[in-house]
């Protein structure tokens, strides 16, 4: 079967962002024998998403830069976009539901994107993408379903690899899969003996229905502690469907308590996350998850909203943080 990104496609990524991205580092988990956490949170917008976002713009004709971009986000992907496109000079429009958390509202506006806040879902906010770009001819960056994007989340692949080559599984916060299809052809290729899991939460969990049916589906949005993995992956989705399916040896799906302990257990570790970069710990933490030699966990981000953090750690059930 032939996938829409190549490994080539994203060594290509790797080069074309470099001057633009850290190089996050991992630690081993000093209470769970065998895991390991790669700290994309490190990143310089607080999320793996820069990548994808740079790599995209990077990748347009500098003559179509200058109509803008727009995107729709559940507020990373926002944030990365409104950063690339400040230190690259372009203007950027970034719409996001009602259900994005103010503290990543804000983080967009503070970068100088004019930020459109448009219906109760991703979807909603995807359609007003789709209107900008049909009448006002501003330039699409989509969130995940995109070559450039998965392309670029890819690169964070080639570090993990180089960081951890006994690596013997991977598990990978799932939402609409730029993430997990980029890391999933990296490994594939270099580590084909690893497994590829995909995690995410049990509300709401579009790719994870839509890899069931075996074709996209839509969900309904609910509000999670891992809010950066909601969001429908859109019913003709071209790029990461195919690969997430193709790749993904299995998907797990963890309850909001289990993202709650998570959170907990990776603050005493040193890591102040949010709930969608907990959702590998809490399938392990769990028994859902059963690692036998080196697992690598992708702390995605770091942009929790701080009174959120505050209760959560203060051991707030999952109703009372949600």
């Amino acid at each position: 079967m032939t996938l829409p990104v190549t490994l080539a496609d994203i060594q290509a990524a790797a080069a074309r962002i470099a001057p633009h991205i850290h190089k996050t580092d991992m630690q081993a988990d000093t209470e769970v024998p065998d895991m390991i956490v790669k700290c994309e949170y490190r990143q310089k917008t607080g999320a793996f998403k820069l990548r994808g976002a740079t790599n995209a713009i990077l990748s347009l004709p500098a003559q179509r830069r200058g109509h803008g971009v727009i995107t729709a986000s559940t507020g990373n992907h926002g944030r990365a976009m409104a950063h690339a496109a400040k230190s690259l000079g372009v203007p950027a429009v970034v719409c996001l539901s009602r259900l994005v958390p103010e503290n990543k509202v804000d983080a967009i506006r503070e970068l100088g994107a004019e930020v459109r806040i448009i219906g109760a879902s991703q979807d909603d906010a995807m359609a007003e993408v789709a209107r900008a770009v049909a009448t006002d001819g501003m330039i699409d960056i989509p969130p995940f379903d995109d070559r450039a994007i998965v392309a670029g989340q890819g690169t964070l692949g080639l570090e993990i690899v180089k960081q951890c080559p006994e690596m013997n599984a991977i598990l990978i916060p799932l939402s609409g899969g730029g993430l997990a299809a980029g890391l999933a052809i990296v490994i594939k290729a270099l580590r084909p003996d690893a497994r590829i899991i995909g995690v995410t939460m049990e509300n709401g969990a579009a790719m994870a229905a839509s890899l069931r049916a075996g074709h996209p589906v839509d969900v309904t949005e609910s509000v999670s502690l891992a809010d950066s993995l909601g969001g429908g992956i859109g019913l003709q989705n071209k790029v990461t469907f195919p690969i997430c399916a193709a790749l993904l040896d299995q998907v797990i799906l963890v309850t909001e308590a289990e993202i709650a302990r998570a959170i907990r257990h990776l603050d005493r570790q040193g890591h102040r996350i949010e709930g969608a970069a907990a959702v590998g710990h809490a399938a392990v933490l769990a028994g859902k998850f059963h690692p036998t030699g080196p697992t690598v966990t992708v702390l995605s981000g770091g942009n929790i909203d701080p009174a959120l953090h505050a209760r959560i750690m203060a051991g707030a059930n999952a109703a009372e943080t949600a």
